[in-house]
């Protein structure tokens, strides 16, 4: 029953935040926002709205470890399951702005939530206050100087819709993100109780992964039709929000505080460990490319983070 739950909750999930994002992007062309800036602010938001939601009502409902895990697991996953699974299917070339600016802003942010949550195991508002402008200055920044490096990420049937269209949109899509994170967090704190384990330990692999099956899903399709496969600068971008608006945002709201010292002795190391080896990756054995043999290695390390934390 609690895995009816947890899937039911992550479909409802996925189709809120497609319905969002069409709703977001047809009220921004509507507005005449530059397509640039729809794609790195509104489209970014959009996707990362279901970690958002559940992240929040997870620390509002006494399971800060729901809201911090999913953050962490999604991070891990994104890197070690989505690139890992992507470059095994086809070879992928690196931009420059990987090394320039992704990669050091998402090492930023990572060490930033270390240093928060290792100094007294909990993130307050003044900490949220800090991640969440970090982020806003990255934004300035890109699209201030940075236009050239920034990937289209807008959806491919960017339509003008009409209004009433936008609200309908808005609106199922709000009631979906709320419906689906009630139950995902019911299945995800039954599931735990039911085995015995803590709640960071389904988050940081069942809820996780969940919340990554659309990058995966569209990094897979992407590979299939033989276009350009999702960007590493996507998935990069992905755990930069993750960080700093995610956790921004939750812990400005309320207090996240670590209840499964789990996170602080594993999980995080995790994940500065998988977001660190990707520079070397990109560059060794071939200068900024990754193909199948960086996949293995990837995929290898997220099975035995996998392994590790369930053992």
């Amino acid at each position: 029953m609690n895995l009816v739950l947890i899937i039911t909750g992550l479909v409802l999930l996925i189709l809120g935040g497609d319905w969002l994002l069409k709703a977001a992007v047809g009220l921004s062309l509507k507005l005449e926002i530059p397509k640039i800036v729809i794609g790195m602010t509104v489209v970014s938001f959009a996707t990362s709205a279901p970690e958002l939601i559940v992240s929040i009502k997870s620390a509002l409902d006494g399971f800060p470890d729901l809201a911090l895990g999913n953050v962490v697991g999604s991070n891990i996953a994104n890197l070690g399951l989505v690139l890992g699974v992507t470059v095994c299917l086809g070879s992928m070339e690196i931009q420059k702005s990987f090394y320039k600016t992704d990669w050091p802003v998402m090492m930023v942010a990572s060490a930033l939530l270390y240093v928060f949550i290792a100094h007294d195991e909990v993130i307050v508002f003044y900490e949220g206050v800090i991640l969440f402008s970090f982020l806003i200055v990255f934004l300035i920044y890109l699209l201030r100087f940075q236009k050239q490096a920034v990937v289209d990420e807008m959806p491919e049937d960017d339509e003008l819709l009409p209004l009433y269209k936008v609200v309908l949109y808005l609106a199922i899509g709000g009631v979906a993100l709320w419906g689906g994170s009630e139950l995902l967090i019911d299945g995800a704190v039954g599931m735990a109780k039911h085995f015995g384990i803590s709640e960071r330990i389904i988050a940081v692999t069942v809820v996780s992964v969940g919340t990554s099956i659309p990058e995966l899903a569209a990094s897979i399709i992407a590979v299939l039709k033989k276009e350009k496969a999702i960007s590493l600068g996507n998935l990069i971008g992905s755990n930069v929000f993750n960080i700093l608006a995610v956790l921004g945002i939750t812990s400005v709201i309320t207090p996240v505080k670590i209840m499964d010292k789990g996170l602080l002795t594993n999980d995080i190391f995790w994940m500065l460990g998988i977001s660190f080896l990707i520079l070397p990756l990109v560059f060794i054995p071939k200068r900024l490319r990754l193909d199948w043999k960086d996949g293995i290695v990837l995929l290898g390390l997220y099975v035995t983070f996998v392994y590790i934390t369930l053992t």
